[in-house]
């Protein structure tokens, strides 16, 4: 296959898609950060590459194959924020090739495959341009999903064998999209399977998923981290989350229908497409392209199911070039009239959504929560730190006085390491335990005050974070516990008494809790 694709015009398309998807991730990558969600994986990396781990180390709801993986990359490229941004960077070109690829494979003409593939690159990582659990779980998911469509279209073995190891990686970046996405193709499998009577299909798959999670207990065995605490962290205690945010839904058009509308338009020749070869059509109904119309299809509404019932800011408007792509192809294989015109317009579809959704949430970064900032305020990182070189420090709370924020980060910076106590810290700017290479204990991969990083008061598993927090306090005979930035004493104080800590305002965005002889320690 590769042999094949491989000419000297198909060289150049993707020498000038690797470049370019890697250079627009890293531009918008250096554009401003939200602190909680820019940094999310970058101490939990530096922690997994100094001996901490998932789990066992600091509670971890979501994205451990994010922090293993980035642990990789500041093991080969060093510890910078250069490296964190690469991490995606890369990942959003491979992706981008796989999709040529892919989109070759399926008989589209190359211009057409370079220009749907190019636009992809602009809606997929740079959204975030960092790494990031959503972005990582739909993107494994969409490997995975590729593996499916040639699978089908290929009947090679490697094919099935790959489906779920991207959707395993997929899972353990974020437990969904992934499992909405793992429901939906294995009912394709099994249907498929059925449907040609190759069962083979499904021994390949299984066999495949055996040997991903023996290596998986394995790696984690070897890391030390217990099956009883993967379990409860990672898929027992999301489920209150999720239960919630169920109960919680609010259907109302604008946020079910309008809010994702171009993704619908782009859908609509695949539906067409599918409904027509299953009405009064028996002879057609589910050959290869029917099947693949279907994957297409479960795996657009699993996405937006995912969006509808997360409530963060919008990141699969990557969709609209894949499915135009995929329109353009199912519209190739039928006749009826105006079909150019048809092109013309889903074309124009994509084009100009491409240049809306790249305007809103890469010039924008709305992502980032950060669509009001004046980017021309922002100052160089490296005030900071030299490993946040590159980066153009504005965070959306202190979007008109950037100065302001870096001059607070270097008084905490100052003051924790001018302090050779053993400690932990309790922080939303995760890059502490980086920059002043130390380690810093946190409990927690990160802190929200709703419990979508770890059990807040009275939730069923508080007892869980309690003892998992008491413990490395333990084990690592921590002397004193810092807050910094905006968050408050109940990360603290909704887990351990009061009594048994010395509390002292250091200056407004940093306070010490010194730790005294108390029950809930000593027990």
């Amino acid at each position: 296959m590769i042999s094949k694709l491989l000419s000297y015009k198909n060289k150049i398309f993707i020498i000038i898609l690797f470049l370019f998807s890697i250079i627009i991730n890293q531009f918008y990558g250096y554009r401003g950060a939200f602190p909680i969600d820019s940094f999310l994986h970058f101490d939990s990396a530096y922690r997994i590459l100094n001996g901490e781990n998932s789990f066992s180390d600091f509670w971890t709801v979501s994205g451990p194959a994010i922090d293993y993986i980035q642990a990789i990359f500041f093991y080969i490229l060093g510890i910078s924020w250069s490296s964190y941004v690469f991490h995606a960077s890369l990942f959003n070109a491979l992706l981008t090739i796989t999709t040529f690829f892919v989109l070759k494979e399926f008989k589209l003409k190359t211009n057409f495959c370079f220009l749907y593939a190019f636009l992809f690159s602009i809606l997929a990582y740079p959204t975030s341009g960092t790494p990031f659990v959503d972005h990582h779980s739909a993107f494994f998911s969409l490997m995975g999903i590729y593996s499916l469509l040639l699978a089908i279209n290929n009947k090679k073995k490697i094919y099935w064998i790959l489906i779920p190891i991207f959707l395993g990686l997929a899972f353990l970046s974020k437990q969904v999209p992934a499992a909405y996405i793992i429901l939906s193709t294995s009912f394709v499998l099994v249907f498929y399977s059925l449907k040609n009577k190759k069962f083979e299909y499904l021994k390949y798959c299984f066999v495949s998923s055996i040997a991903f999670i023996i290596f998986i207990l394995i790696f984690g065995n070897f890391q030390g981290i217990k099956i009883s605490s993967f379990i409860d962290q990672y898929i027992l205690y999301p489920q209150t989350i999720g239960a919630e945010r169920f109960e919680n839904f609010n259907f109302t058009f604008r946020g079910v229908i309008g809010h994702f509308k171009f993704i619908y338009l782009s859908l609509i020749p695949i539906l067409f497409i599918y409904i027509k070869k299953n009405i009064g059509r028996k002879r057609q109904a589910y050959d290869d392209e029917n099947f693949s119309l279907l994957i297409l299809i479960l795996f657009t509404f699993s996405l937006i199911l995912h969006q509808l019932l997360t409530k963060n800011q919008t990141f699969i408007f990557f969709l609209i070039p894949l499915l135009t792509a995929f329109s353009h192809i199912s519209l190739n294989n039928i006749k009826f009239k105006f079909k150019r015109l048809s092109y013309i317009v889903i074309i124009f579809i994509c084009v100009f959504a491409a240049i809306k959704y790249h305007l809103r949430f890469n010039e924008g970064r709305k992502f980032h929560e950060m669509s009001h900032v004046n980017f021309d305020l922002a100052v160089k990182a490296e005030k900071i730190d030299k490993k946040l070189s590159r980066l153009n420090w504005i965070t959306p709370e202190f979007s008109e006085k950037p100065n302001e924020e870096v001059m607070i980060i270097n008084e905490i910076k100052t003051y924790l390491n001018d302090d050779n106590r053993i400690k932990m810290l309790i922080t939303n700017y995760k890059f502490f335990s980086a920059i002043l290479d130390e380690k810093l204990f946190s409990p927690s991969w990160a802190f929200t005050d709703d419990g979508t990083t770890h059990p807040v008061k009275n939730n069923k598993y508080t007892k869980e974070y309690r003892d998992l927090m008491i413990k490395i306090i333990k084990k690592n005979k921590i002397q004193v516990i810092y807050i910094a930035g905006t968050l408050d004493n109940r990360h603290i104080y909704n887990y351990i008494d009061k009594q048994c800590f010395n509390e002292i305002k250091i200056f407004e965005n940093l306070k010490s809790y010194e730790l005294k002889n108390c029950n809930d320690i000593n027990n």
